[in-house]
């Protein structure tokens, strides 16, 4: 493992602090200094960049991320144990590390930035991940003020955001969010081995580009028609989407659709059509 910086090696600095990972808090922490500078140069060139992360831990992608160019990483940790390695951190990088003592799904991220945009680098503690994407794509007005997202997920979780129809199994309501307001591929994986302690399952990194102009619908209506759609994924539309209009038929064809099709069937593009048809009703 090579050194980044005049810092101590990690291990050293959890043993120092007493941060044992804790899995109420879904912490899985990587100490090796070659894989989390690879996550930081995954977001792309960082130079004069603003980048905000979610759950420091006791530092390892935030040394990165200052070590490779961010002009100012935001860090938000909530495990309060972790706040004097990151003061550590902060005295090391003077002026570009500003430490958020909170909860990132009650933090107003945004509100920091003074009408700026920012990159979001993370490896996402495991029992907030989906919540905190669901949240980031969900977002008015769009485009949001994030340029990108690279964040680490359980694999399982990663294949269902990038889920398309061709993969029946992962396709769901998360990966019609992420597809219809984002550009998002799975860049490499992450063995369990490379986290202390070692979770169960392999993770894998993901990138999501916010497009530009979405194909306008109501995003409150098309989230209402996954989740009926999907809630019974395996029935077909003009039965499933009762749940939305007592008698579907008319508007499934309004949205050019078979009626017989399934959730999973259905492409992005499809569902879109879905809200643009509701939404036209009188």
């Amino acid at each position: 493992m090579s050194q980044i910086d005049d810092l101590p090696p990690l291990r050293d600095v959890v043993e120092r602090h007493g941060l044992m990972a804790q899995k109420a808090l879904g912490q899985n922490f990587l100490f090796d200094l070659n894989l989390t500078g690879r996550i930081a140069r995954a977001s792309g060139p960082l130079d004069g960049e603003t980048v905000i992360e979610i759950g420091p831990g006791p530092g390892g992608l935030t040394r990165a991320l200052l070590a490779n160019g961010a002009a100012r990483v935001i860090a938000v940790e909530r495990d309060r144990r972790c706040l004097p390695a990151l003061a550590e951190i902060a005295a090391h990088y003077p002026g570009r590390l500003e430490v958020v003592d909170g909860d990132a799904l009650a933090v107003d991220l945004s509100s920091r930035l003074d009408g700026g945009q920012a990159r979001i680098v993370a490896n996402l503690p495991y029992n907030i991940g989906t919540p905190l994407l669901v949240g980031w794509l969900s977002l008015e007005p769009w485009p949001p003020w994030w340029r990108s997202l690279t964040l680490m997920f359980q694999r399982e979780v990663a294949e269902r955001i990038v889920a398309t129809p061709e993969q029946r199994a992962d396709y769901g309501r998360l990966a019609v969010l992420t597809g219809w307001r984002s550009e998002a591929k799975i860049l490499f994986d992450v063995p369990r081995t490379a986290f202390v302690p070692q979770p169960k399952i392999t993770s894998s990194v993901v990138h999501l580009v916010p497009r530009a102009t979405p194909e306008p619908c109501d995003r409150r209506l098309l989230e209402r028609i996954t989740l009926a759609a999907f809630g019974q994924r395996r029935k077909m539309l003009r039965q499933s989407l009762k749940a939305v209009l007592a008698e579907p038929g008319d508007w499934i064809e309004a949205a050019g659709l078979p009626e017989t099709a399934r959730a999973e069937e259905i492409p992005v593009s499809g569902f879109v059509r879905l809200a643009q048809a509701l939404a036209a009703r009188p």
